[in-house]
């Protein structure tokens, strides 16, 4: 009796066969996990998956990414419902971090539409968008993607940056952070914290290596936490030369103690 080819098969068998694929690969659908689910060649599979998607079964998100339809969905609905579940698919290696993570972290109470990146990958575009989700994106070396853990989202392992690599990463880049007012409101609520960790950071900055770390934190900290050794620590790191508190601000002022340029509208710790 001669095969029927799987983009021919009797509609009952083909739900059966999406049924099958969908128990096994979560929030989103790939080639592989489609060969795997079903025993076919990832040729195949990839055929199958666009059938599918004509078909209004699954929908494509990116070449090769595929998330299935709800059925309530309509025709321009976005059909993931945690744009986080795509960070593994897309960008890894990857975790979520930045403004996105301090959120996720409570060190703010400002939701943000957008997910923040940094991925070892090439970044060729900074800025996507993806099933109506705003996206940026951050290219790290490997070996700086360190401090992280594994949240469960769903059916999905994200990675997201440790709320001590959260700080960290908004004090050597304040954009990520969502400039830098918002980053010292974040250092305010991470020093408050029971679990806080002022020689952790220290170390992490250490491992970065970015000496603006250390001055960003030192007077970002200075009015919150007077006297602490973490002060100390950050004063025995400076670096020579001058950076901007917030490198998208024009700076005119210098604090010559921290060396840093501040905004003229910074008084007091605040912009």
């Amino acid at each position: 009796m001669p095969t029927i080819p799987l983009d021919r098969a009797h509609p009952s068998t083909q739900r059966a066969r999406i049924s099958a694929v969908l128990r096994t690969s979560g929030a989103t659908v790939t080639v592989q996990s489609t060969s795997k689910a079903l025993g076919i060649e990832p040729a195949a599979a990839a055929k199958l998956l666009s059938r599918w998607s004509g078909q209004g079964w699954i929908r494509r998100i990116r070449r090769g990414l595929y998330a299935p339809v709800p059925l309530a969905a309509g025709e321009g609905d976005p059909v993931i419902e945690d744009p986080w579940t795509l960070v593994p698919e897309l960008f890894a290696p990857a975790y979520v971090g930045g403004m996105t993570a301090a959120h996720h972290w409570d060190l703010t109470e400002q939701i943000f539409r957008t997910v923040y990146v940094l991925t070892e990958r090439p970044v060729r575009r900074k800025n996507l968008t993806i099933q109506g989700t705003p996206f940026v994106l951050r290219h790290l070396p490997g070996d700086m993607i360190f401090g992280t853990k594994d949240i469960w989202r769903g059916a999905a392992k994200v990675p997201v940056s440790d709320v001590h690599r959260t700080v960290i990463d908004m004090l050597d880049d304040p954009s990520c952070g969502g400039g830098i007012r918002h980053v010292a409101d974040c250092l305010r609520a991470y020093l408050r914290r029971k679990d806080a960790e002022p020689d952790r950071l220290v170390s992490y900055a250490d491992r970065l290596g970015n000496g603006a770390v250390f001055k960003r934190l030192g007077f970002l900290a200075e009015p919150i936490a007077p006297g602490s050794p973490l002060l100390e620590a950050c004063r025995q790191r400076l670096t020579e030369g001058t950076v901007k508190l917030d490198p998208a601000l024009p700076s005119p002022r210098l604090v010559r103690k921290w060396r840093l340029r501040l905004p003229n509208a910074w008084k007091a710790g605040r912009a």
